[in-house]
C-alpha cells in the first residue's frame, strides 16, 4: 500500500491499522472534521505514514449481508482539495475495507457506504462503486479491482 506525494510523485509505503486509545490524542475534529470518539462502537482504522495519521475509516461488519459498511471516512485536513500533500488516502482505506470483506466472506463479500449527496458521483467515478439508491457499494469484479489497484 502506498501514497503518492503530489509535489514530487514519490511513493511512500503506508500502514493501515486499528485505532487505539492513545491515537485519539492526535485525532481532532479540526484535523479530521468529525468527533471520532463517537465512532468507538465500530471498528476504526487509521492510515499512517511514519507516526502520522493521514486518514480514518469507521466500519461496521454486517455479517448477515456479508458486507462491511463504511460508516465514516475522512482524510486529514491538509490532504484535501487541490493543494493536498498525498494522493490515494481515501482509496487505500476503501481498498482495505474490501480486503477485510474478502477475508471474512470470500467472493461473496461486499463493501458499502452512504455518501453525502455531493460525493456520490465521485465514489462511482473514482472507485467504480455501484449505485444502490441511498448507498454505493463494491462487490465482485469491482471489489477485486480495488484490491488490485491499491495493492491489498
Amino acid at each position: 500500500m502506498h501514497l503518492i506525494d503530489t509535489k514530487t510523485n514519490k511513493r511512500y509505503e503506508v500502514v493501515v491499522d486499528i485505532v487505539d486509545e492513545q491515537d485519539f490524542k492526535q485525532i481532532t475534529k479540526s484535523k479530521f472534521f468529525f468527533n471520532w470518539k463517537e465512532e468507538k462502537k465500530n471498528i476504526i482504522y487509521k492510515l499512517m505514514l511514519d507516526d502520522e495519521i493521514l486518514g480514518l475509516m469507521s466500519c461496521f461488519d454486517n455479517e448477515g449481508d456479508k458486507r462491511i459498511e463504511i460508516k465514516l471516512l475522512s482524510v486529514s485536513k491538509e490532504n484535501r482539495g487541490q493543494n493536498k500533500r498525498y494522493e490515494r488516502i481515501a482509496g487505500t482505506l476503501i481498498g482495505y475495507a474490501c480486503r477485510e470483506a474478502t477475508k471474512r466472506y470470500g467472493i461473496e463479500g461486499c463493501v458499502s457506504l452512504v455518501p453525502k449527496t455531493q460525493l456520490k458521483h465521485h465514489y462511482i467515478q473514482q472507485y467504480g462503486m455501484m449505485d444502490a439508491g441511498k448507498q454505493v457499494f463494491l462487490e465482485g469484479e469491482q471489489l477485486l479491482r480495488m484490491l488490485k489497484e491499491y495493492e491489498l
